[in-house]
């Protein structure tokens, strides 16, 4: 056995797996080279938080056992993940960035949790996200700010930040997202890592609202290869869920041969900085070269505004409510949210299904005359941490934090499944991601799409983790200011 290398963080899950299973590493060792990363990063990025290697310890030494005896791992035997602050995990605390709860400690896993755990993840830390998962900033008031690794002064987006970061520094070989107005997308692209928000009810929502068409879990990973081995155990059938849907998450994923392509500039007229469209574009030019046909098309998003944003408005107060105790310790923007949500009418709830349903049908309809849609994940770069929010794109002002994330959320109001994909760098250096949409229930056929436009493009550039370092950054200088 060759003394284990830092560069094992860098490998594809896959590879660290296949390093793992013929003996050339253990589950400890890879353990142990991924703490190191971790003490040389961490402290720049603050995207990791309730640390715990004793827990991680225990499991990895349960999963060489298991290899030792001849037993079956499971599919992630021994991969290093972090699990989002969101959710329930054992063992970790877990205080949705909201100082009420700094203190609380999870005596049980979340649904999803419990089945990349018993899979053999080996769980080192939580990935940091905004106050509640309200916005796509990664800040709160219980651990403060995530920073971008590609530019400390700039945003990590969110509200998956942190599952981002950890990625793209080689701290995790696996995370976990989740998504309702693109809180897996844009932080992945800003990130140069792969996010994708699976067709609602794909991964099961099992003790909480089961019905909510827009929010979803998925998987975070630096390959399609990781990311579909990721949805395969995230997916697996639970009849708890009422909506649950069954796709094929077979690897390794095989390139699409051939696709009929709708190509959208800015999802509907939206405004996009031409740092982003010019890369984007360029990406464009690698997809022409696949030989697949692409015309300029996109749905109707006339009504997806209207719908995502009264919908998540309508739920806020259920969301809510276990917080309300310590409501005087929640940012503003999220009273504000509970405050609009009470002047919501039950007709107009109801509005917003009907257009819903309608929007649905209408999608339908355009993916029986394409079999993808490719369009910019975000509308900007990122923007420097000291702004809660971009308050302008492209010269438009943007009235609210969930506004500027329209490339994502339009795309949540069809119902469909949607991945970020890392394509190049923008002029300023930074990542940009190229979104890859299908019809509902194709999650399988998009990760074919984007396993061929990623062999296509090959190897990108990754972080330089030589000015991360033994850097201590200041993690307070939004989540201080905006409490």
């Amino acid at each position: 056995m060759t003394t284990p290398s830092s560069d094992s963080c860098d490998l594809s899950a896959l590879e660290q797996l296949t390093m793992l299973d013929d003996r050339s590493i253990s589950a400890r060792e890879l353990l142990a080279v991924h703490l190191e990363r971790i003490d040389l990063v961490n402290g720049a990025v603050n995207a990791l938080v309730d640390i715990r290697p004793d827990i991680a310890v225990a499991e990895a030494s349960a999963i060489d056992a298991i290899r030792a005896s001849g037993g079956d791992p499971g599919p992630l035997g021994g991969l290093v993940m972090g699990l989002k602050e969101l959710s329930d995990v054992a063992g970790f605390r877990t205080t949705y960035g909201t100082p009420s709860r700094r203190d609380n400690m999870s005596t049980v896993d979340a649904h999803h949790v419990a089945r990349l755990r018993a899979a053999g993840g080996v769980c080192i830390a939580r990935t940091n996200s905004p106050e509640l998962g309200a916005g796509s900033h990664t800040f709160n008031a219980v651990y403060g700010l995530t920073r971008n690794p590609w530019d400390l002064a700039r945003s990590a987006g969110g509200s998956s930040g942190g599952s981002a970061v950890g990625l793209a520094t080689g701290m995790l070989a696996v995370a976990d997202g989740s998504d309702e107005g693109g809180s897996l997308r844009n932080p992945a692209a800003w990130a140069g890592v792969v996010g994708f928000r699976p067709t609602p009810g794909v991964v099961p929502r099992v003790g909480g609202n089961s019905w909510n068409p827009n929010a979803t879990s998925g998987p975070m990973a630096r390959t399609i290869d990781d990311l579909a081995l990721l949805l395969g155990v995230m997916s697996q059938r639970d009849d708890g869920d009422p909506l649950w849907k069954e796709v094929d998450c077979g690897l390794p994923v095989s390139p699409l041969d051939d696709a009929r392509v709708a190509w959208s500039r800015d999802l509907g007229g939206l405004p996009v900085e031409s740092a982003i469209s010019e890369t984007v574009g360029a990406s464009m030019r690698v997809v022409e070269a696949l030989g697949w046909s692409i015309q300029e098309a996109e749905p109707d998003f006339s009504s997806a505004d209207h719908i995502f944003e009264t919908l998540r408005t309508f739920r806020r107060p259920g969301s809510l409510a276990p917080f309300l105790d310590a409501a005087e310790t929640i940012k503003a923007v999220i009273i504000n949210e509970l405050h609009a949500s009470r002047a919501l009418t039950a007709h107009d709830v109801d509005k917003a299904y009907v257009a819903l349903g309608q929007l649905r049908q209408k999608v339908l309809a355009f993916f029986d005359q394409y079999d993808i849609l490719l369009a910019p994940v975000t509308q900007i770069d990122p923007f420097p941490v000291e702004f809660e929010h971009p308050t302008e794109v492209d010269g438009v002002a943007m009235s609210s934090y969930v506004e500027w994330m329209r490339s994502c959320s339009r795309v949540t109001s069809l119902g469909v499944p949607a991945l970020s994909l890392p394509v190049g760098l923008s002029p300023a250096g930074l990542p940009v991601g190229l979104q890859v949409i299908g019809r509902p229930g194709a999650d399988h056929q998009v990760l074919r799409a984007a396993k061929a436009i990623e062999t296509a493009l090959g190897p990108l550039p990754s972080v330089d983790l030589g000015p991360l370092a033994g850097v201590d950054s200041d993690p307070w200088v939004v989540a201080a200011a905006m409490h």
